[in-house]
């Protein structure tokens, strides 16, 4: 039995291969791990062309994932998302801009992405989180102000927020 018994899966109409791809180019420790292809059985339902990319199998970070080319019957939406936890700025920005290339810039919002297929990640610094457990509510509200007038979270910005500097 795997020692990870959840596995996330993603689907696309016929780009797996292509965000798969993506994903492990951002993240470390990752890899395509299997690319498995559709046959003629089944044709009549899933549509796709013998040889074709069904799934792909692949870790983000050590996290297995697999995306699946099941046609344009679903798409994503913000309702799942990924949060990424992130030391530092350097970290936040490189997610950011990494996972934000080519994606809805109408969909950033409060550390929140879209990339280009419609996957939605919180790109989160651990600060931000350390300030939410705060006793001090007065502090988390201006923490939270801060937070949400913010397309990319800036941690410098909320540490002033958080310090009462703004």
């Amino acid at each position: 039995m795997s020692p990870n018994k959840i596995t996330t899966c993603l689907w696309f109409d016929s780009q797996a291969e292509e965000a798969a791809k993506n994903y492990v180019s951002v993240f470390p420790n990752s890899e395509i791990t299997n690319i498995s292809h559709y046959t003629s059985v089944g044709q009549e339902h899933h549509k796709k062309e013998p040889g074709s990319v069904m799934i792909v199998s692949f870790t983000l970070n050590g996290h297995p994932f697999v995306a699946l080319n099941g046609g344009p019957l679903y798409f994503h939406t913000a309702a799942t998302s990924f949060m990424i936890h992130c030391a530092d700025q350097a970290e936040v920005d490189h997610y950011w801009n990494k996972l934000g290339e080519g994606g809805d810039e109408q969909k950033q919002a409060c550390g929140w992405l879209a990339d280009k297929w419609g996957v939605s990640w919180q790109i989160i610094p651990d600060q931000f989180m350390e300030y939410m457990k705060d006793k001090d509510g007065e502090k988390v509200k201006r923490v939270l102000a801060a937070m949400m007038n913010m397309t990319k979270m800036d941690i410098e910005g909320l540490k002033k927020a958080y310090e009462g500097e703004e």
